[in-house]
């Protein structure tokens, strides 16, 4: 797979914190309209390997690459917990220059968000800050999508939800990537990775299935 086949290369990532290097040469790329999975064990710099490919952490050393807009749903759900759900909506809408709310809408009525519009960031459930998050990370209609354990704090409804969204993001051509380790979910990618020692290989779904659970 050659870099011009991608929608986002990364490029010999190296990244340490102090004595520890956390990514050394990582090489991959995210082709369009795929669902990429990187697997590995807690610890193994997979968040790490997610804000740097977002632009959040800036590598030691190497490059990424990526066309179009990017979407990031981070694993630790950033939001103001004085602001309702309307006004995050109405912020980030600010901040993607967009002409209107018509696909935050759409995507807080599939999450079954649109409810809590008037309700307090900081009064939300776990799993409903999570559904905020999501929509704040999709509603620019991103071409490439990084997202860090997205459906935590989800029930099993609202997880099924997710993939489904998920599929709709893949049928009009939209690259995405998550980062898991739950081993159900290795059959939904149509590639996954493992991150391990630093480094990125690929993995199948017997090595996702060596994986703890989500606690």
């Amino acid at each position: 797979m050659s870099s011009s086949d991608c929608v986002l290369q990364a490029v010999n990532l190296h990244k340490s914190f102090g004595p520890r290097h956390v990514l050394r040469g990582v090489e991959f790329g995210l082709r369009p309209g795929e669902l990429l999975g990187v697997l590995g064990e807690n610890g193994a710099g997979k968040t790490t390997l997610l804000r740097v490919l977002s632009g959040v952490l800036r590598a030691d050393r190497g490059e990424v690459v990526h066309r179009g807009r990017l979407g990031y749903c981070p694993q630790r759900i950033v939001v103001n917990d004085e602001l309702t759900v309307g006004q995050h909506l109405r912020y980030f809408q600010s901040a993607y220059h967009l002409d209107d709310l018509a696909v935050a809408e759409m995507l807080a009525e599939q999450l079954g968000l649109a409810p809590f519009r008037h309700t307090r960031a900081g009064l939300l459930s776990g799993g409903t800050r999570q559904k905020l998050n999501l929509t704040i990370a999709l509603m620019h209609d991103p071409e490439v999508v990084l997202m860090d354990e997205p459906y935590q704090g989800f029930d099993w409804e609202n997880y099924l939800t997710f993939w489904t969204l998920t599929d709709q993001l893949r049928a009009r051509g939209r690259s995405v990537l998550v980062i898991s380790h739950l081993a159900h979910d290795t059959d939904r990618f149509d590639r996954l990775l493992r991150l391990s020692g630093g480094q990125v290989e690929p993995a199948d779904a017997m090595a996702g299935a060596e994986l703890e659970p989500a606690s």
